[in-house]
């Protein structure tokens, strides 16, 4: 079963903010014919990909999901907040942080950032 996702303004305007730089980045790497691709390009497709595997199974091991308590849920304040691997073993690596809601096939990503 998929979920379908809900976005909070900061993380849509994040996600929004990733893709534009990997596109604009790989729109140089092609001008320049260069063959390997920009960190920019790297992050996004990471990110993308965290995403859907959030929406397909978050219970996914690669995810390395686990509570996140600094963060609170959006809908009820006594519900989990998760934080999911978008990188791992890196500078700032990325999280994803998300929960379920606001309905019983929803998850909603609250936020995407480098590592705090």
């Amino acid at each position: 079963m998929a979920f379908e996702l809900k976005w909070t303004e900061e993380a849509e305007e994040k996600y929004r903010a990733l893709k534009d730089a990997a596109v604009t980045a790989e729109k140089t790497r092609r001008k320049t014919k260069k063959s390997k691709k920009s960190k920019q390009e790297g992050l996004f497709h990471q990110v993308a990909k965290t995403i859907s595997a959030l929406k397909h199974n978050p219970r996914h091991p690669g995810l390395h999901c686990h509570q996140y308590s600094e963060l609170r849920h959006p809908y009820d304040h006594r519900e989990k907040v998760w934080e999911a691997y978008a990188q791992n073993k890196t500078p700032g690596a990325y999280r994803v942080f998300w929960c379920y809601g606001p309905g019983r096939d929803f998850l909603t990503i609250i936020a995407i950032t480098p590592h705090p």
